[in-house]
C-alpha cells in the first residue's frame, strides 16, 4: 500500500545504504570531535593540566617557575629554521582537517565560519577592537598573577637572534591564532550546535578549553583565556566570523612575541621581565 499523500518515507541512501539514524548521526559527530581534539588542543590541553598538577606539587612556588614559548631548537640559525617553519606548518594539519570536515555537505567551511575575506576592512578594524578589549586587561592580570604568586614567568620568545626571528615569530602568533580561532571557536561551536547543545554549554565549553590549555602558564592565564574564550565565543555566535578573531589574536601574539624579543635584555631585567 502506498503512503498517504505528502508524507515522506524514510528510504535508502544512494548506493542502497540504510538510512542512518539520528542517534548514529550524533554518536560519529562525538568521535569526530573528540579525534580532532586529540590530534589538536584537547591533546594540549590534558598536558597543560599534567603541567600544572606538577608544578603545584613541585615545591617550587608557581612566582618561581617559568614557561619559555617559541624557543630556539638548534644553534644552527637555518636548521633552526628549518624546524620552526615545519613545526609552525604541522600546527596547521588540523585545521585543514577541521575545515574539511566542516565543507562535508558541500558548502564551503571558510564561508561558513566565516574565514574569509568578504570584509576586509570590518573584520580588521573588529579584530584591533577585540586586541585592545583583551589585550589591556589581559596584561594587567598577569601583572596581578604575578604578584599574587599563582602565574609563572612567561618568556614569550627565545629563538636566537637572526634576520628571520621576527617573520617567524608573526608566523607564530598567525598559526596560533588560527589553530584555536578555527578549532576552539568555528569548528568546535558548529558541531556543538549540530549536537543541539544549548548556548550557554557551547559558550562555556569553548571558553573553559581555550583556558585548560593555557594551565601551563599558571591559574592567572587559565582565567584571562577563559574570559577571553567567552567574549570571542559569544562573537562568534552573534556575527558567525571567526576572521576578526583570528585578526584579534594575531595582534595580541605579534605584540607579545615580537614585543618580547626586540625589547632589550637590559630593559627586560629592569622592569622585571627575563
Amino acid at each position: 500500500m502506498p503512503p498517504p499523500a505528502g508524507v515522506e518515507v524514510a528510504g535508502p541512501t544512494p548506493g542502497g545504504a540504510p538510512p542512518v539514524s539520528e542517534r548514529a548521526r550524533r554518536r560519529r559527530l562525538t568521535a569526530e570531535i573528540w579525534i580532532v581534539l586529540g590530534l589538536s588542543l584537547g591533546q594540549s590541553a590534558v598536558y597543560a593540566v599534567v603541567n600544572i598538577a606538577a608544578r603545584l606539587t613541585a615545591g617550587t612556588p608557581l612566582a618561581s617557575q617559568s614557561a619559555t614559548l617559541n624557543a630556539s631548537r638548534s644553534a644552527r640559525p637555518y636548521l633552526d629554521l628549518t624546524y620552526q617553519l615545519l613545526s609552525i606548518g604541522f600546527a596547521l594539519v588540523p585545521v585543514a582537517l577541521a575545515l574539511f570536515l566542516l565543507s562535508a555537505n558541500g558548502r564551503s567551511a571558510a564561508r561558513r565560519i566565516g574565514l574569509d575575506g568578504s570584509r576586509p576592512g570590518r573584520d580588521l578594524g573588529v579584530g584591533f577592537g577585540l586586541a585592545a578589549l583583551i589585550g589591556l586587561p589581559g596584561l594587567a592580570l598577569y601583572a596581578v598573577g604575578r604578584a599574587v604568586g599563582i602565574t609563572v614567568e612567561v618568556q614569550a620568545a627565545a629563538l636566537n637572534a637572526a634576520w628571520w626571528t621576527v617573520p617567524v615569530l608573526v608566523l607564530s602568533a598567525l598559526q596560533n591564532a588560527l589553530l584555536e580561532e578555527v578549532i576552539v571557536v568555528g569548528y568546535l561551536m558548529e558541531r556543538l550546535r549540530e549536537l543541539r547543545w544549548r548556548t550557554p554549554a557551547i559558550l562555556v565549553t569553548s571558553a573553559v578549553l581555550r583556558g585548560s590549555y593555557h594551565l601551563y602558564q599558571g591559574i592567572g592565564p587559565f582565567v584571562g583565556n577563559v574570559v577571553m574564550g567567552l567574549v570571542f565565543a559569544e562573537y562568534y555566535r552573534r556575527r558567525r566570523r571567526t576572521m576578526p578573531l583570528v585578526v584579534a589574536h594575531t595582534v595580541l601574539d605579534v605584540v607579545a612575541f615580537v614585543g618580547y624579543a626586540l625589547i632589550p635584555a637590559a630593559w627586560r631585567e629592569a622592569l622585571g621581565i627575563r
